[in-house]
């Protein structure tokens, strides 16, 4: 699995970890009473406390990751070649995780498809509305959907990476 396929896996874990944990907290919060359907500054504030975890958490794990990356290129190649020097590792690292134009072409083709879904949840979430649904169900729907663009984003790339991308 290359760099960017495994990149893309740890993003895909964290991100469900998060929305899984903010779909509980949310129903915690609704069924004690806390979050009621009417009332949006509950669920902005909720919401928007989930956003600046997710980045936070996104940006250690990413983090971590790539420390974790590095060593273990490091230890896979002291033990291919023990009298392999720093430089060596360095190029190998450097050489694993270089992004080349397929890459961008993969990042650009799968952004397409989360963006096409967001744009399907902000209809979907308008409809709500229209339907008369508590404005609280709207936000919730934009909320998901970015999680979900999000996500079916980074299963594409995987997919891209896996199957190639086609032209035509």
């Amino acid at each position: 699995m290359s760099y960017q396929e495994k990149r893309t896996v740890v993003g895909i874990i964290s991100g469900v970890i998060l929305m899984v944990v903010y779909v509980f907290n949310a129903m915690g919060r609704v069924q004690a009473g806390l979050l009621g359907l009417h009332d949006l500054k509950p669920w902005a504030t909720l919401m928007l406390t989930f956003i600046g975890i997710g980045i936070a958490a996104a940006i250690v794990i990413q983090i971590l990751f790539h420390i974790l990356f590095a060593i273990s290129i490091a230890v896979s190649e002291k033990i291919r070649d023990e009298s392999c020097d720093d430089k060596e590792i360095e190029r190998e690292i450097e050489a694993q995780i270089v992004e080349d134009e397929m890459d961008k072409l993969i990042e650009m083709k799968s952004s397409y498809i989360g963006l096409a879904i967001i744009s399907f949840g902000f209809i979907a979430a308008l409809v709500s509305l229209v339907l008369d649904y508590p404005a609280a169900v709207m936000l919730n729907i934009l909320f998901g959907v970015l999680f979900l663009g999000s996500l079916f984003e980074s299963f594409a790339q995987l997919y891209f990476y896996r199957r190639g991308i086609h032209h035509g």
